[in-house]
């Protein structure tokens, strides 16, 4: 079980950005090495945050170590599962298609379509 990575640290601010997430700035004190080397192996990877202004208990830190993903328990992140559900699909139903990959640029056409019609 992945540990989680408990660093204190100043919020320092945030942005907005253009598709409406939030970039979070934090300073922290000096880190160790080893704590330095599990937040390298995060980078690009999605992470949960827990912000508190008092330190976590222990069980609360318990609780935090036990909570379990999707994408600790598949190790796939969202877009390797969607391919893996519309492989499913494919094999259930097909639509017509023989060929696994134009169903899946099919169904990922629609809902690219689909998202793009609710841009302003």
């Amino acid at each position: 079980m992945i540990k989680s990575i408990l660093i204190p640290a100043i919020y320092e601010g945030g942005r907005d950005l253009k598709d409406r997430t939030k970039k979070l700035t934090f300073q922290t004190n000096e880190i160790t090495p080893e704590i330095a080397a599990e937040l390298q192996g995060c980078v690009q990877q999605f992470v949960y945050l827990a912000i508190k202004r008092e330190e976590f208990t222990k069980e609360q830190v318990d609780t935090i170590n036990n909570l379990k993903t999707d994408f600790e328990e598949f190790g796939k992140n969202p877009s390797q599962r969607l391919r893996a559900v519309f492989y499913r699909l494919w094999e259930q139903s097909g639509e017509g298609y023989k060929d696994f990959n134009m169903y899946y640029q099919y169904k990922m056409e629609g809902l690219i379509t689909h998202y793009k019609s609710k841009l302003l």
